[in-house]
């Protein structure tokens, strides 16, 4: 069974631009190379038309989970998520109150989630630990170094 996933229109749109990038690059590249492969003989004994069935194997495979994976996408509709509490999507700006320090994070689908760029996944301690709360509560993070407490400064939504 197929799990259903949710994306941003953004993440959604990267998704596809994958399997098209798969579909009209990729798997023609991997044909020519079976193609050359054939022509220089025996296949029998022919380590390169080898390697280039393995790799058309697996491109197949990958481009059948994304497919999978886009057919089971669902978009969100960010209009209608509520403002006032932390939800997928939410920028929330969170506030260490063990050492003052302050945070932006960006609360995305596990398959968007880039610490680098402040987007951390909905699936993460810290997200898990905001979700649902509103700006002023403060909340007891579990996170593999401890229990760290955050307050939560302000909420914004991603545009």
């Amino acid at each position: 069974m197929s799990t259903i996933a949710y994306y941003n229109l953004e993440g959604l749109q990267k998704l596809k631009d994958d399997l098209n990038h798969m579909l009209t690059i990729e798997r023609p590249a991997v044909s020519r190379m079976i193609a050359e492969a054939r022509d220089k003989g025996d296949l029998s004994e022919n380590a390169e038309y080898d390697a280039a069935k393995e790799a058309q194997g697996l491109l197949e495979l990958k481009i059948s989970k994304l497919q999978e994976l886009i057919s089971n996408a669902r978009l969100i509709d960010e209009s209608k998520l509520d403002i006032s509490k932390v939800l997928l999507l939410s920028t929330v700006t969170i506030k260490n109150l063990k050492n003052g320090v302050s945070m932006k994070y960006i609360i995305v689908p596990e398959s968007e989630a880039d610490l680098k760029s402040g987007k951390i996944s909905v699936t993460s301690p810290i997200a898990k630990g905001l979700l649902g709360k509103k700006v002023g509560e403060k909340v007891d993070v579990q996170v593999p170094a401890g229990i760290v407490p955050f307050e939560i400064v302000e909420i914004n939504r991603t545009a």
